[in-house]
C-alpha cells in the first residue's frame, strides 16, 4: 500500500528546503512565496535495519525497501479557502494525501522574510488551520443543504447523517479541527465522501536552527503547548542539517556527521517513524533468493489482507502463511534450521500479522 504525506505550511517556513533534503527532488527553493506551483512528489525509501539482517541471511539478488511519498504543496496564505494565492488548487492537492506534515518556522533569520513579517509558529498554525476549516465548512454546508431536503421524507438514516454533519459544523465553527472528534464508523460513513482536510492526521515539523536541534527553543515550546490537546506529534527538524545529510552517500560518514550534532537519526527518519505511528502502519517482510522485500500494511490486518498487498490473487486464494520471527531467523541462521527447531509457524486466515514478521504465503487460484 502506498503512503503519501503532504508537506504544508506558510511560504518561507522551510518547506521546499526540507522537501529537497528529504527526497533530492530539487524543488525550487527561493526567498519568495509560490516558488512551488505544482506539487512536487518525492519517493523516499523507508530505512529499516531489519532488511540488512535479512540480506545477510538470504543473500538475495535484490533488496526492495518499502517507500513513502512526500508531496511538497505550495505555501498557503490567508484567504486560501476563498482562492487567494492559488488556494483552491493547493487545497485540492491536500485532499489526496494520507497525512499532513505541517512545517512551522521555529527559527530566527533576518535574511529570510516571513510572509507576515513575524516569527510565531502558533499564529502560523492557526492561519493554516483556519483556511482548512473554512474549506471543510464549505463542504459540510453543501452536504447539509442536500441531505436536509432528502431527510424531509422521514428517513431515519438520513436524519442520523444530518445530526453528524451538524456536529462537525459546530466543531469547525468553534475553530477546532474535524480530527478532534473520534472517527466512529457512523461518522466515517457520514463524512467519508467529503474528504475533509482537517480530519487528516497531522505531524508538526518544527523547523529549527542547527543549534536548537537537541534542546529546542521558545518557539518549539509554544507550538507544543498549542497542540497539546490534538492527536498529533511535534517533530523537531532542521532543514539546514537535513540539506547537508542529503549530500552523504556513505552511511558511516552520515553517521559521523549526525554524531557531531549529538543525533542518532536524521529528521527524515523521525518523520517517517512518526507517520507510521500516526497512521497505525507496520512492516512485514518476504525473503527469498530472488528478493528480500518490505511491505507496509495497517496494524491489525490479518494474513489474507497482508497477502493481498503483494497481489489480489494471494488474498483471494489464501491457504496459509508460513511465519518466521527475525530474532529466531538470525539466531538459527536459516529457514531450514528454523523449521527443524519448530520456529516456523503455520498460520491460517485469522492470524494477525505482527510488525517484523517474515512471511511466505501459500495460495490457490
Amino acid at each position: 500500500m502506498g503512503l503519501q504525506c503532504g508537506i504544508v505550511g506558510l511560504p518561507n517556513v522551510g518547506k521546499s528546503t526540507l522537501f529537497n533534503a528529504l527526497s533530492n527532488a530539487k524543488a525550487e527553493a527561493a526567498n519568495f512565496p509560490f516558488c512551488t506551483i505544482e506539487p512536487n512528489v518525492g519517493v523516499i525509501t523507508v530505512p529499516d535495519e531489519r532488511l540488512g539482517i535479512l540480506e545477510k541471511l538470504v543473500n538475495p539478488q535484490k533488496v526492495l525497501p518499502t517507500v513513502i511519498e512526500f508531496v511538497d504543496i505550495a505555501g498557503l496564505v490567508k484567504g486560501a479557502s476563498k482562492g487567494e494565492g492559488l488556494g483552491n488548487k493547493f487545497l485540492a492537492n491536500i485532499r489526496e494525501v494520507d497525512a499532513i506534515v505541517h512545517v512551522t518556522r521555529c527559527f530566527n533569520d533576518d535574511n529570510i522574510v516571513h510572509v507576515d513579517g513575524r516569527i510565531d509558529p502558533v499564529a502560523d498554525k492557526e492561519v493554516i488551520d483556519t483556511e482548512l476549516q473554512l474549506k471543510d465548512l464549505e463542504s459540510i454546508d453543501k452536504k447539509i443543504q442536500r441531505i436536509s431536503k432528502m431527510a424531509k421524507t422521514g428517513d431515519p438514516k438520513l436524519k442520523a447523517v444530518l445530526i453528524i454533519l451538524e456536529e462537525y459544523k459546530t466543531l469547525l465553527e468553534s475553530g477546532k479541527n474535524a480530527r478532534s472528534l473520534e472517527l466512529t464508523d457512523e461518522r466515517k460513513e457520514a463524512v467519508g465522501d467529503l474528504q475533509l482536510l482537517t480530519i487528516k492526521p497531522v505531524i508538526y515539523a518544527a523547523n529549527v536552527e542547527e543549534g536548537a536541534i537537541l534542546t529546542g527553543n521558545e518557539h518549539v515550546d509554544a507550538l507544543k503547548a498549542a497542540v497539546a490537546d490534538e492527536n498529533a506529534q511535534v517533530v523537531m527538524v532542521s532543514a539546514a542539517i537535513e540539506s547537508q545529510i542529503a549530500e552523504f552517500e556513505d552511511p558511516e560518514e552520515k553517521e559521523m556527521f549526525l554524531g557531531e550534532y549529538g543525533l542518532t537519526e536524521s529528521g527524515l527518519d523521525k518523520l517517517i517513524r512518526a507517520a507510521y505511528n500516526l497512521l497505525d502502519l507496520i512492516t512485514y517482510f518476504t525473503a527469498g533468493v530472488t528478493e528480500v522485500r518490505a511491505w507496509t500494511i495497517k496494524k491489525g490486518w490479518k494474513a489474507p489482507q497482508a497477502a493481498g498487498v503483494i497481489h489480489t490473487d494471494f488474498e483471494k486464494g489464501f491457504i496459509k502463511a508460513e511465519v518466521l520471527k527475525i530474532p529466531d531467523y538470525q539466531a538459527l541462521g536459516s529457514e531450514q534450521a528454523c523449521k527443524e527447531a519448530g520456529k516456523l509457524a503455520i498460520e491460517g486466515k485469522e492470524y494477525v500479522v505482527k510488525d517484523g514478521d517474515v512471511m511466505h504465503f501459500r495460495f490457490n487460484v
